[in-house]
C-alpha cells in the first residue's frame, strides 16, 4: 500500500510513536515510561503498536500525506533495531509516504551500536536524537543518567560514520550542583561536535518524580532563577556566535536541519500519537491513548478492523472549539522566535488578533510598551526579555470557554 509521491489535496502529517522501554528510569523523568529490559516485553509491545498503526492507517491515509515519524520514548535504541525496522516498514505500508519524509529516533548514550545505527539508516531513519544531557560526569550522576561523558564521544563518531549526517544532542541546565562553569563546558562539548541541532532545556522538578521526592525532603535545592536565566542567555548567545539559529524557546539549528516534526506541534497542525499514552491533534479533535499497558496490548492484539477501531484506546478525547483553537495557536506559536504570523491568525480564524482578543488587548499593549512582546510588520513575538516570563505572558492568549 506503500505510496511514496504526493497526492493532491492531502495535508501533511506527523506521526509520533512511543516506546515506553528504559535502562533505568531518571530521577527528573515525568514521561511514561518503565525500566524492562525483556526483549519478550519489547515483541508483546511492538506487536500491539503494529496493529494501531495499520488500523489507523485505514482510518486516515487518503487523507493525509506523512513528512515526519518521531520515534520517541523512554529509549527506543533500548529495543531491537528489527523492531525499529518492523515500525517503520509499518508505518510506510499503511500511509501514504513524502518522498522527503523526516524520521527521527531518540537514542540515550551507551545504548548505539554500529549494528543497530545502520539498521536505522537501512529502515529510513535519517535523524538521530542523543539524550546527552550533560558533559559533566557528576552532573549525570545527579540526574540519574547510565552513562558517561565519554559515551556521548563514542557514540556521536558511532552515528557519523554510519553516515547519520542530521544529529540533534538534547542537553539540560539548572539542574542541582550544576554551577555557570560546568554549563559552559557542557555547551562547549555539545558545539564542539558539531551537530545540526542543539535542544537546550531548563530542568522542571515534576510531581510523581525521585526528583520531587528529594526536593520535598530538603535533600536538593534548586538553582536561583537568576543563575537559570544565566545559563539560558548564556547558551542561547554561545550557539547564535557558532552558527546556530535559534528557532525555537529551547531549541537551535544549523540552516536546513530544524526539527520538521516538533515545529508541527508548535504550528498547530495535525499529529497522530501511536503507542502507550500518545497524544494525538487530528481534525480539530485531541485525544490521549490508555496509560495501562496491559489494556493497551490487550485491546490493540483484539484488533482494530472496524471503522474508528482505536477510539476504544483513547484515555480521553476533546473537541476543540473556537477559543481552544486561537488560545493553542498562540500559546504554540510563541514558543517559536519568528512568532506569530497575523496574516495567517486572520486567514485562519476570520478575526484579527485584537478583535479576538479585545478583553486582553489592554494587557498585551502593556506588554509591547515594556519591550516583552514585538510587534514586527505583520508579525508578534517574544522579545529576548519577554521569554524569560513566557509562560505569564501566553496565558493572557488563553481564552476560557
Amino acid at each position: 500500500m506503500t505510496i511514496t509521491n504526493k497526492k493532491e489535496n492531502c495535508k501533511t502529517l506527523g506521526i509520533y510513536v512511543h516506546i515506553p522501554f528504559c535502562l533505568k528510569k531518571c530521577g527528573y523523568c515525568d514521561f511514561l515510561s518503565f525500566e524492562n529490559k525483556a526483549v519478550p516485553a519489547h515483541k508483546e509491545y511492538v506487536k500491539a503498536l503494529l496493529n494501531e498503526v495499520e488500523s489507523y492507517g485505514a482510518e486516515y491515509s487518503n487523507n493525509y500525506l506523512v513528512d515526519s515519524v518521531f520515534i520517541g520514548g523512554g529509549t527506543p535504541s533500548l529495543i531491537s533495531p528489527d523492531m525499529i525496522g518492523d515500525i517503520i516498514g509499518a508505518i510506510k505500508y499503511n500511509f501514504n509516504f513524502d518522498g522527503d519524509t523526516e524520521i527521527t529516533i531518540e537514542a540515550n548514550p551507551g545504548t548505539l551500536t554500529g549494528e543497530k545505527l545502520d539498521a536505522y539508516l537501512a529502515a529510513g531513519i535519517n535523524r538521530l536524537s542523543i539524550g546527552a544531557q550533560s558533559f559533566d560526569d557528576c552532573i549525570l550522576k545527579i540526574l540519574g543518567r547510565v552513562h558517561l561523558a565519554g559515551d556521548i564521544y563514542k557514540n556521536y563518531r558511532l552515528a557519523r560514520e554510519a553516515g547519520f549526517e542530521n544529529i540533534n544532542l538534547d542537553l539540560i541546565f539548572g539542574i542541582p550542583g550544576q554551577h555557570i562553569d560546568i554549563w559552559k563546558e557542557t555547551l562547549s562539548g555539545a558545539i564542539g561536535l558539531d551537530p545540526g541541532h542543539i535542544s537546550f532545556y531548563s530542568l522542571q522538578i515534576e510531581e510523581g518524580t525521585r526528583f520531587y521526592e528529594m526536593f520535598e525532603a530538603g535533600m536538593y535545592e534548586k538553582l536561583s532563577d537568576e543563575l537559570d536565566r544565566e545559563m539560558y542567555h548564556y547558551a542561547v548567545r554561545e550557539l547564535s556566535d557558532a552558527g546556530y539559529t535559534h528557532y525555537e524557546i529551547s531549541n537551535a539549528a544549523k540552516d536546513g536541519h530544524e526539527c520538521r516534526h516538533n515545529i508541527k506541534y508548535w504550528s498547530f497542525k495535525d499529529y497522530l500519537g501511536t503507542g502507550l499514552g500518545a497524544h494525538s491533534y487530528m481534525d480539530g479533535v485531541r485525544f490521549g491513548n490508555t496509560k495501562d499497558p496491559e489494556k493497551y496490548i490487550k485491546l490493540n492484539l483484539e484488533g482494530n478492523d472496524e471503522p474508528h477501531g482505536n477510539e476504544k484506546l483513547h484515555e480521553w478525547r476533546h473537541e476543540n472549539s473556537f477559543n481552544d483553537d486561537v488560545s493553542e495557536y498562540m500559546f504554540t506559536g510563541l514558543r517559536m522566535t519568528k512568532g506569530i504570523d497575523l496574516n495567517d491568525f486572520e486567514n485562519r480564524f476570520g478575526k484579527t488578533l485584537a478583535d479576538t482578543y479585545k478583553k486582553e488587548w489592554a494587557a498585551v499593549r502593556r506588554y509591547i510598551g515594556d519591550g516583552l512582546l514585538i510587534i514586527d510588520g505583520r508579525s508578534l513575538r517574544l522579545s529576548e526579555k519577554g521569554i524569560d516570563i513566557s509562560n505569564r505572558i501566553m496565558s493572557e492568549f488563553v481564552i476560557s470557554n
